[in-house]
């Protein structure tokens, strides 16, 4: 190779490095930017979960330890609506169609399921209140789709649900002149209920016989 030549390779050399060094930064910011967003996507379940709690947004309930001391003379009727996924097998239905309620009065109201199919099945209920913007007025008590539900074959039961509606409602410029809440409820399969585990001094396991 004569000194022209090598000049010439080392010269195409030079310029190739800097395209190297570009394309590893390119590399490893998509790898951090990757990174980030799946990172993002499996924060954004339980951040999504707390704004809508906090908010009320999408309909989402509050949930409360005591109703106010002295409920308002003002009242609201609330409606009850009652629904099941596809694959649960289930009848499910409110004991009654709507009551009204003073805002700030503890109310329970009680819904019924029923497992149709011919085998034990675990369901969770998914929740909603409409107008959407009335969700963080609305506060359970005490209920059923706090936790998963499991039925045996033709198994029926009564689910008590308890809450009220904050009389703050009155002082919000969308809900004032609200005069009607529809809580609605849907019921989807979930995974069966594992059995609890043997405590350390359960006959299991210090060798006595069931």
């Amino acid at each position: 190779m004569d000194a022209s030549q090598h000049e010439s390779t080392k010269s195409e050399a030079a310029k190739a490095e800097p395209r190297r060094r570009s394309f590893a930064v390119t590399a490893a910011a998509c790898a951090v930017f990757g990174a980030a967003m799946l990172g993002a996507a499996f924060a954004s379940v339980p951040l999504y979960k707390l704004f809508c709690q906090v908010t009320g947004y999408g309909g989402t309930t509050q949930r409360a330890e005591t109703a106010p001391a002295v409920p308002s003379e003002k009242t609201i009727i609330v409606r009850f609506d009652a629904n099941v996924a596809n694959g649960i097998g289930w009848a499910f239905r409110p004991e009654q169609r709507q009551i009204k309620v003073r805002l700030g009065e503890v109310a329970k109201v009680n819904f019924f399921a029923e497992n149709r199919t011919g085998a034990e099945s675990s369901g969770q209920a998914g929740f909603n209140v409409q107008p959407d913007s009335a969700g963080r007025f609305f506060n359970k008590i005490a209920c059923f789709c706090f936790n998963s539900q499991t039925l045996k074959a033709g198994e029926k039961v009564e689910m008590p649900v308890t809450f009220f509606v904050d009389p703050a409602i009155l002082e919000d410029a969308d809900n004032r002149f609200t005069d009607t809440i529809t809580l609605s409820y849907t019921f989807y399969p979930s995974a069966e209920a594992k059995p609890a585990p043997l405590a350390s001094n359960d006959a299991t396991n210090s060798g006595k016989p069931l």
